[in-house]
């Protein structure tokens, strides 16, 4: 047997010896035209797959029924646009910058994420890749420092998407704040890398528009404005349902009814209510709140359906602590 395995081992040394001298002579071995057209064929069709389970991604988020119109659209628009370009047809260039207008907490982070991944997919963006920034990532203390933060940022955003939140604050110093330096670094990178970057401003609907009036430039190089409306209160309760069930968690039938409440006095209280950050705030503390009524209860066992259950006193309670913050 050890004399069979070695006369192996040998013959397997021989044969990659022989390859390599095959590879030296003649190149690396290439595949036949029609082998090269099904692997093509194969990668397209796994690019599709992939891109089918993408927008199932966004499709399952709850409500944004807007929002997920406007994306579906594009989608198709670029699709469209390379099929004429292949064809020598006019196309329309893809200036994919983008507007998000609404108020914090209404998904405008987790859509940003999924544009990336479609985009990588299509073949628009290398990496697809998310860098997130705000005002102190970008603003330096002295002259020549923020052109050169802001740099920084969008070298590490090539082949993705620079997501820039409350972008506004960028120009709320007036001319001699260095947000211009910024804004003015960052117009020039849209144009240096515009097949390779996508910038998305994310803020408030009103921010945002007087944010667009103090660049001449900046309106016209973001074409695309997608408005982020503000979850209903059923729209919150299906959130809040989903984000239990995901941690296997469920609330009795009176905190069912006593989240609904809770939510609805946030809505008359505050203007920017309808978001689910409040919500998954107010679940995650319920949770905690629910861990500490166990312990202190100090019970001989805990049942499973005890360690599931978060109660309207978790909630209220839970809801009173978000409230003093």
């Amino acid at each position: 047997m050890v004399k069979i395995n070695m006369w192996q081992n040998q013959g397997k040394k021989i044969e990659k010896k022989d390859n390599e001298w095959r590879r030296k002579q003649l190149g690396p071995i290439r595949p036949s035209g029609g082998d090269r057209q099904q692997a093509k064929n194969e990668l397209g069709a796994t690019s599709q797959d992939n891109v089918n389970k993408i927008i199932a991604e966004l499709d399952s988020l709850v409500g944004l029924k807007s929002v997920k119109k406007l994306i579906t659209e594009l989608q198709a628009f670029i699709e469209i646009q390379k099929l004429r370009q292949k064809e020598k047809l006019a196309y329309e260039p893809m200036v994919l910058h983008m507007i998000f207008k609404g108020s914090p907490g209404t998904g405008k982070t987790t859509v940003a994420r999924i544009i990336g991944k479609l985009f990588k997919e299509m073949g628009v963006l290398s990496k697809g890749h998310i860098i997130e920034v705000e005002r102190a990532d970008l603003v330096g203390e002295y002259i020549g420092h923020t052109a050169k933060r802001t740099r920084d940022e969008i070298k590490k955003a090539l082949g993705g998407i620079m997501f820039i939140d409350e972008a506004y604050s960028l120009a709320r110093g007036g001319e001699k704040d260095f947000g211009k330096e910024a804004i003015d670094a960052m117009v020039k990178a849209m144009e240096d890398n515009k097949d390779n970057l996508v910038l998305i401003l994310a803020g408030y609907k009103h921010e945002i528009e007087a944010f667009l009036e103090t660049n001449p430039g900046l309106r016209s190089r973001f074409p695309i404005h997608i408005t982020f409306p503000d979850y209903s209160t059923q729209e919150l309760m299906e959130i809040a349902e989903m984000m239990l069930k995901k941690r296997q968690y469920c609330l009795t039938d009176e905190a069912r009814d006593q989240l609904r409440t809770l939510i609805k006095i946030r809505a008359q209280r505050h203007i920017n209510s309808g978001n689910a950050r409040m919500v998954r705030n107010l679940i995650e503390r319920a949770m905690r709140l629910q861990a500490v009524r166990l312990v202190n209860a100090q019970l001989p066992k805990i049942s499973k359906e005890e360690l599931m259950t978060i109660t309207a006193e978790d909630l209220i309670n839970a809801y009173d602590d978000l409230t003093e913050d």
